[in-house]
């Protein structure tokens, strides 16, 4: 039984990277064959191959930068996602509560990170701090939005019966609320992860500091083309294994959802 689970994953897992992985190296491969027949010059636009050999020279200094912007990442999503979720419970429980928090939390939104960087830098400094605020400014409303629908998103017919049982506040959110929110919460985390390095990224090139953003203003000033495509490789691998990290863990929490596809 164990080994068909095994066997069945395996096939599971084949037939959801091996579509991706095929076109990617098709893709790749068309972009080579281009590249060299077309005799396109390589700081124009390099060749896979350049570009994969630059990661190859120097594979330390992608990973520390890629640590570094990654560190910001996270931790600005993990900081914008609790604070988005309170304040989501908050909303959720209170119409009047929404209309007061709702315009501020929209405010957040439309607020351009280049007017905001100055300000944060003032406040956190110029370390990893004003990056996590951006990657948290950038990520807190499709939290906030999503984890208000999800936790009113509840079967009608189900909160009457907890009712009906005297259920108190807390259990009809930890029994009701809070697992009809979870697809929404795993929708919006799917959105904010590469948004999350985005904002990061962005932060980097605003200070300076050290940083996957930082290695592609120093490979943009030297003209280093194969460099900075091997800086946008790292990115697109960063949030794709991350969006996978969350798809992951979303098939493993909620198999009791349509999503999961289970």
């Amino acid at each position: 039984m164990k080994r068909r689970t095994a066997g069945a994953r395996a096939r599971e897992v084949a037939l959801t990277v091996l579509p991706a992985a095929t076109f990617l190296a098709a893709l790749l491969a068309a972009w080579e064959v281009w590249v060299r027949v077309r005799e396109v010059r390589s700081y124009l636009l390099p060749p896979p191959s350049d570009v994969f050999r630059a990661l190859a020279d120097n594979p330390g200094r992608f990973a520390s930068a890629a640590q570094g912007s990654l560190t910001a990442a996270v931790g600005g999503l993990l900081i914008a996602s609790a604070i988005a979720f309170g304040l989501a419970v908050i909303m959720a429980h209170s119409r009047t509560l929404e209309r007061a928090l709702y315009p501020p939390a929209l405010l957040v939104k439309v607020t351009p990170i280049v007017a905001v960087y100055p300000l944060l830098a003032i406040w956190f400094g110029f370390g990893i701090g004003p990056k996590v605020a951006i990657a948290a400014l950038v990520t807190f409303f499709p939290m906030l939005v999503n984890a208000v629908v999800g936790l009113r998103s509840i079967d009608p017919q189900a909160l009457d019966v907890l009712r009906v049982l005297n259920a108190s506040r807390w259990q009809i959110f930890w029994r009701l609320r809070l697992p009809s929110s979870l697809p929404y919460v795993f929708a919006a985390l799917r959105i904010s992860v590469p948004l999350s390095l985005v904002g990061a990224v962005v932060a980097e090139f605003l200070s300076g500091s050290s940083g996957m953003g930082q290695l592609i203003l120093i490979a943009n000033g030297d003209f280093d083309t194969s460099g900075l495509f091997g800086a946008v490789f790292v990115l697109a691998a960063l949030g794709v294994t991350l969006t996978l990290g969350v798809s992951y863990v979303e098939g493993r929490v909620l198999t009791w959802h349509e999503s999961s596809g289970r």
